[in-house]
C-alpha cells in the first residue's frame, strides 16, 4: 500500500526534491574571495625617516674686525683658503666723524671748566695732605683721637680721587678737540682679514667694496669633505634613538644609499608649523657620514635628503604581512588564519612593525596562510578561497 501511495507521488515528490535542493543551493553561503599570503621568516628592521640637510661640521663666518671701508672680495665659492695666510679682504678704518665749529668751541669751553676743576681738586688734595700730617703728629703724641685720624686719611683720599677723576676729563675733553675739522680727515692704517682655517669659500656674504660696519660678515669658510647631515624628527620619535644608531641616507641624488651613524641627539626641542599648520615639536638628530661615502657623494654645504634611523632588526624574524593584521574586540591583534578552506579568527601577540611586516611573538608559525586586508564579508568560519 505504501509502495502504491510512493508510486502515485513519485512525480511530486520527485519535483518538491528538486525544489529543496535549488533552495538549498541558492541559499547556501559562497566562498568569499580573498587575498592570501603566508607567515615566514627573514629579516626585519624597524626606523623612523624623515627629510634633512647636510651642513659643513665646522662652519666659520669671517666677520669684519673693524668699522671702515672694505675693499671687493676676490675669491668665489669653491675657492681654496689656508689658515692665517689667505688674505680674505682688506680694509681700511673709517675716519673719525668730523667737528663742527660749534661744536668745537663748546668743547674748548669744556675743556677749560675741567681744568679749572682740575686746580681746584689738586689744592684741595694739598690741603687734606697737610691737615693728614697734623693729625698723625698729634696722634703720635696723644693729642688726637683714632677716629680723628681715619677721618682726615678718608679726606685726602677722596681729594685724590676727584684729582684724577678731574685729570681724567680733561683729557678725554682734549682727545675729543685733537679730531679731524669737516674740512677733511685721513682714514686708519690698512687691516688684512685673513681666513682663520683652512678650507674653501662656501658662500661671499658681500660682493663689493664699500662701508661696513663692525661684526658685518663677510664670507663663510668650510671643509666640504667634513659633513653630516641634521634631521629634526618629532620629539615622540627622537626619545627612541640612540646615539651609535646606524641610519641610511636615501634621495640624495644617487642611486645607492650613503651609510651614516648617529652622533647626537640634541636635549631640546623646537617648536615648529607643519605645512599644514599643526604645530609640533621638533628635535634635531645629527648623523655623520661614512668619510669614503661623503667624499664619493660630493655633498655640499645645504643639500637636502632622506634619512631612516635604524631602531631595531633581526636576521631571522618570524613576520606576518601587516595587511593581514588587524584590531579584535579585546583591543588586542588579530589575524584571520586559512584552514580547511575557513577564516578563523586568531589573536596574536605582536612585537615590532614596520611598514611590510609585523613581528609575531605568539599565536603564528612559519607556514600559516592568512587573509590579506580582510574586508566585511570575512568571519570567523566563513568559507574562503583564493582569488
Amino acid at each position: 500500500m505504501i509502495g502504491a501511495a510512493i508510486r502515485r507521488w513519485r512525480w511530486a515528490l520527485l519535483v518538491a526534491g528538486m525544489l529543496v535542493v535549488a533552495l538549498a543551493f541558492s541559499f547556501w553561503p559562497e566562498a568569499v574571495d580573498i587575498d592570501e599570503a603566508q607567515v615566514t621568516r627573514g629579516s626585519m628592521c624597524v626606523g623612523v625617516s624623515d627629510d634633512g640637510v647636510v651642513r659643513v661640521r665646522d662652519l666659520y663666518t669671517v666677520s669684519s674686525p673693524i668699522t671702515g671701508h672694505v675693499t671687493r672680495i676676490a675669491l668665489e665659492a669653491g675657492d681654496t683658503v689656508v689658515a692665517n695666510r689667505t688674505v680674505i679682504a682688506r680694509m681700511a678704518a673709517a675716519p673719525s666723524a668730523p667737528l663742527d665749529v660749534r661744536t668745537r668751541a663748546e668743547l674748548r669751553g669744556a675743556l677749560q671748566a675741567a681744568r679749572a676743576a682740575e686746580q681746584g681738586a689738586a689744592a684741595a688734595l694739598d690741603l687734606a695732605r697737610s691737615d693728614l700730617l697734623r693729625a698723625e703728629q698729634l696722634a703720635e703724641r696723644g693729642f688726637l683721637a683714632r677716629s680723628r685720624l681715619e677721618a682726615a686719611r678718608a679726606a685726602a683720599l677722596t681729594r685724590e680721587a676727584d684729582l684724577d677723576r678731574s685729570r681724567a676729563e680733561s683729557r678725554r675733553l682734549q682727545a675729543s678737540l685733537s679730531e679731524p675739522t669737516a674740512t677733511g680727515g685721513s682714514s686708519g692704517a690698512d687691516v688684512a682679514v685673513r681666513s682663520p682655517e683652512s678650507g674653501v669659500v662656501l658662500r661671499r656674504l658681500v660682493a663689493s667694496e664699500g662701508v661696513v660696519a663692525i661684526g658685518t660678515p663677510l664670507v663663510e669658510i668650510g671643509d666640504p669633505v667634513r659633513t653630516e647631515v641634521v634631521i629634526d624628527l618629532l620629539s615622540r620619535e627622537a626619545v627612541r634613538v640612540k646615539p651609535g644608531a646606524p641610519a641610511d641616507i636615501t634621495r640624495w641624488g644617487g642611486e645607492q644609499s650613503l651609510s651614516g651613524t648617529v652622533r647626537r641627539v640634541e636635549p631640546f626641542a623646537i617648536l615648529k608649523t607643519s605645512a599644514l599648520g599643526i604645530e609640533e615639536q621638533r628635535v634635531n638628530v645629527i648623523i655623520d657620514l661614512d668619510p669614503r661615502a661623503a667624499a664619493r657623494a660630493a655633498l655640499g654645504h645645504g643639500y637636502q635628503v632622506d634619512a631612516t634611523i635604524w631602531l631595531w632588526s633581526s636576521p631571522d624574524a618570524l613576520r606576518v604581512p601587516v595587511g593581514a593584521l588587524f584590531c579584535g574586540r579585546d583591543g588586542g591583534w588579530h589575524v584571520f588564519v586559512i584552514a580547511d578552506g575557513r577564516a578563523r579568527d586568531r589573536a596574536v601577540r605582536i612585537g615590532h612593525i614596520n611598514e611590510q611586516f609585523g613581528e609575531v611573538l605568539a599565536g603564528l608559525g612559519q607556514g600559516d596562510r592568512v587573509v590579506l586586508n580582510p574586508g566585511n564579508r570575512v568571519e570567523d568560519g566563513v568559507r574562503v578561497r583564493r582569488r
